[in-house]
This record gives C-alpha cells, structure tokens and sequence, in this order.
C-alpha cells in the first residue's frame, strides 16, 4: 500500500452527481488516496484519464451513450498503468462478463462497504481482482448451465490452470514455475482460448465448476 506522502490517485466516472460527490467525499477518509478527478460521462472520462493518469478507475457501468465497458477498453488501450474498478448497481452475468473482457480488474457493487471498497482500490493498484461475492455467483451459475467444456491443456496448461485457480497472477506463476512472465501470460492465453472464456475469472469459474483443476 501506498503511504499518504505517495497516495494512490483515483479517478470517478459516474454520470449521477450524487454518486461522485459521495465517493469523493469517501475517498478522503483514507489518507492513502487522493481523488485527481471526476467524469460524468464514458467520453469525457478518457481525454481526463488520458491527462490526469491515475492509478484507479472506479467506473460506473451504466451510463447514457458510452457505457461503462466501453470506456473501460479505451481506457485500457490509452492509459495501460490505470487499473479500472466495475461499480455498478447490476450484477448481470453479461454486464460482468462485458466489463471483465473490457479490461476492468474488479467488479464491485455499489452496496460495497467503505472498508471493503478501500481494500478494492488498494488490491486493483496491487494488480490483484476484486470480484463481489454476488458477481462471482452470477458467473459460476452461468457457467453451471453449460455442459463441460472439452478442452485439450497440455500438461503445463493444466498446472498454469491450477494456479489460477489459487489465485495467483501471472508473476507468481512464473516465479513458481521457473518460467518468464511473457511465457505465463501465452499459456494463460491459449487456456482462455481453449476453455472458451474471455477472463481469468471466467476461466476460474469454469474449472471450479467442471472440477478442470483437480
């Protein structure tokens, strides 16, 4: 975590003023974060992003015009150090897989703790994926109305896939494989690919599910 002299920048995007106001005034309860700026909307949202460069993006998935996943995936393109936040009122399976493939690194609802939204933002600009409790269920009874995936993982996709399923990122695999992370990160590819996925979580979900990992 970020010390307060060095605090994590934080960017909104909500098209409801309410909902900025509240996370700025949220987000100076913590010294260790710092809100740089605000959008009310997905296109204003990336010239900001562009210019401002913070270090996480909460981004609300429903607006008028450019919605949420849309602005995540320019974002992602434009501004590749910001770590972008789903929160969002729906937990809709296709709303969570449209923001997941867009590039968001969590999906949180607004319901959210103060608590647990702070450790959130702190793990997004760590690198790690927060997923609500409800979300996850959302993708894991998607994946339940599926039938088993034939899928054909070479030895070492199978034990990337294990890892995975730890939750370990890509750098962790690799430090535990003794491989690069750029070899982890084609392996994680084809593993996607061949289980018909679009994220990790979704792939996690499925070999959870399909008992894939075991």
């Amino acid at each position: 975590m970020k010390t307060s002299s060095n605090p994590i920048r934080v960017m909104v995007v909500d098209d409801h003023l309410m909902v900025r106001r509240g996370l700025a005034t949220f987000l100076k309860v913590f010294k260790d974060f710092v809100l740089v700026g605000e959008a009310e909307s997905g296109e204003s949202a990336i010239p900001l992003c562009v210019k401002l460069q913070p270090d996480v993006v909460l981004m609300d998935m429903v607006m008028q015009s450019m919605d949420g996943a849309a602005a995540t995936r320019l974002i992602r393109k434009q501004c590749p150090s910001a770590q972008v936040i789903a929160l969002t009122s729906f937990k809709d399976e296709i709303l969570i897989k449209s923001a997941l493939q867009a590039g968001a690194i969590s999906y949180l609802l607004k319901g959210v703790s103060a608590d647990e939204l702070a450790q959130a933002i702190r793990a997004a600009h760590a690198g790690r994926s927060t997923i609500s409790p409800e979300a996850t269920q959302a993708l894991i009874q998607a994946a339940s109305q599926d039938s088993a995936p034939v899928v054909d993982l070479t030895e070492r996709e199978h034990e990337v896939l294990l890892l995975m399923v730890e939750g370990l990122n890509n750098t962790q695999i690799a430090g535990r494989l003794t491989v690069s992370p750029s070899t982890i990160k084609s392996h994680v590819s084809s593993i996607l690919a061949k289980l018909g996925v679009a994220s990790r979580t979704e792939a996690v979900a499925l070999a959870l599910r399909h008992k894939l990992a075991s």
